[in-house]
């Protein structure tokens, strides 16, 4: 009988003997711990303890316990949740890592849970990327992804693209992605061809700030846009330009087509790259590869008025050359500065008659100016008649062939001194061509005396 009630006692004082009892399961799931930013990882745990009322103490080798800092208290039978917060250390890696978590009794008694995290560094919690660029759009949405399960409480992201800049601030939840809407202005990237180009963000979050990079599908869209432009009439100007308003390498050709006679007056600017031949027309080309944003532009002109003119001086020549061949005969006067003997002023006075067609009764008249006498020795022709009262001296010819050159000169001079301009009146001759009586005046002879005679002057 006292054996019994020994064994009885022992086997109700076991369970309060035992070791540590506690049923331990993991709440939160998907943990992620952030390299380079101070913010503690959170574990949570539902804890029942089975064994005795007790203080428990909770620690880990894998990184700084931020909390529970001191010992918990759970009740027999009574569940608890607790939240475990580990800080990184310095010799982590990024990668999956399994570790150790410790909880002790009073006793000193302990047991251990087995976790397994994932640790990143903050460059790859971010994603950041847009949708695909259109040359015709005039927005663009691009977004942040934070790809892992932690939150961030307070973000500064600067984007930076070869289409756009700007900044923003905002909060980003766990796995959450925030949108953003961007206006574009054409301008700033007419001259960028299609392809993909570097989305970066600038982001500064805990202290820290990193660069995370994603990309831009700028799509490919061919636009060639035309323009021509037509001015003057004389001269006449035309701009021919292909503009690429797209974001690819275009292959573009302005072919122009001038016929021979205008083709002979025409510039153009550039020159031609190629020029063709067709019967009566001339084609010229101008082949071109031309990058986004860029223009090929031709300019022609063509002078209407090099023509007109040339027609004008073939017209002119004509009518003076049917007004010279119609001519029966022309006579020129020339006056020519005589040194006298006695000091007088005295001028030799000569009349060039020349026939270009047969004419007869050939009568060549000349008039005296005044204040001068006419001297009596002449050099060749002899004059018919000489009236000092009317001042006028006459030659006859009976006849004159065609291609007949007569030459009559003779002196005046005056006792009186001349300064300035000494004029002589026009000679007239007076013939006969096939019956009709006609004239012919000569020009008008001048003369300039100073203090120092010079030579005389023409009309």
């Amino acid at each position: 009988m006292k054996k019994l009630v020994i064994l009885l006692f022992i086997v109700s004082i076991i369970p309060f003997c035992s070791a540590i009892n506690l049923d331990i399961e993991k709440v939160s799931e998907n943990e992620v711990m952030i390299l380079d930013i101070d913010v503690p990882t959170s574990f949570i745990f539902n804890i029942t303890n089975n064994g005795a009322p007790d203080n428990f103490e909770f620690y880990t080798f894998f990184g700084l316990l931020e909390e529970p800092k001191e010992e918990i208290f759970i009740d027999s039978a009574e569940t608890k949740q607790i939240e475990i917060k580990i800080l990184p250390s310095y010799s982590m890696q990024a990668g999956f890592s399994k570790f150790d978590l410790f909880i002790k009794d009073s006793d000193r008694d302990e047991i251990k849970e087995e976790i397994i995290i994932r640790i990143v560094n903050l460059e790859d919690a971010f994603e950041v990327g847009s949708g695909d660029l259109d040359p015709n759009t005039n927005s663009l949405e691009v977004y942040l992804k934070n790809k892992v399960n932690f939150n961030f409480d307070f973000i500064t992201a600067e984007f930076s693209s070869p289409f756009f800049d700007f900044e923003e601030s905002f909060s980003l939840e766990a796995e959450e992605s925030k949108k953003f809407s961007v206006d574009l202005n054409k301008e700033d990237f007419n001259k960028i061809a299609a392809g993909f180009y570097t989305l970066s963000v600038e982001i500064t979050t805990k202290g820290e700030t990193i660069q995370v990079e994603g990309l831009i599908k700028f799509v490919e869209k061919d636009i060639v846009t035309t323009i021509k432009k037509d001015s003057g009439i004389i001269v006449s100007k035309k701009i021919f330009e292909k503009i690429n308003e797209g974001n690819t390498i275009q292959s573009s050709e302005i072919v122009i087509k001038k016929n021979i006679i205008s083709r002979l007056f025409t510039s153009f600017s550039p020159e031609p790259d190629l020029v063709e031949r067709e019967g009566l027309s001339v084609y010229y080309s101008w082949i071109r590869e031309i990058k986004p944003g860029e223009s090929l532009k031709v300019v022609v002109k063509t002078n209407w008025l090099i023509p007109f003119l040339i027609i004008f001086f073939i017209a002119a020549i004509i009518w003076f050359s049917k007004k010279i061949t119609k001519t029966n005969m022309t006579l020129r006067k020339k006056v020519t500065f005589v040194r006298a003997k006695g000091g007088e002023f005295a001028l030799k006075v000569s009349l060039f008659v020349h026939a270009k067609k047969y004419i007869e009764k050939v009568q060549i008249i000349d008039r005296l100016p005044s204040l001068v006498k006419i001297y009596e020795k002449f050099g060749g022709e002899i004059p018919t008649k000489i009236d000092e009262k009317n001042r006028r001296i006459e030659w006859n010819f009976e006849k004159l062939e065609a291609g007949e050159i007569r030459i009559i000169s003779y002196i005046i001079y005056s006792k009186v001194g001349v300064l300035g301009k000494f004029a002589l009146p026009s000679a007239t001759a007076i013939f006969t061509r096939e019956g009709e009586i006609k004239d012919q005046q000569s020009n008008r002879a001048f003369f300039v005396a100073e203090q120092k005679t010079r030579d005389n002057e023409e009309e």
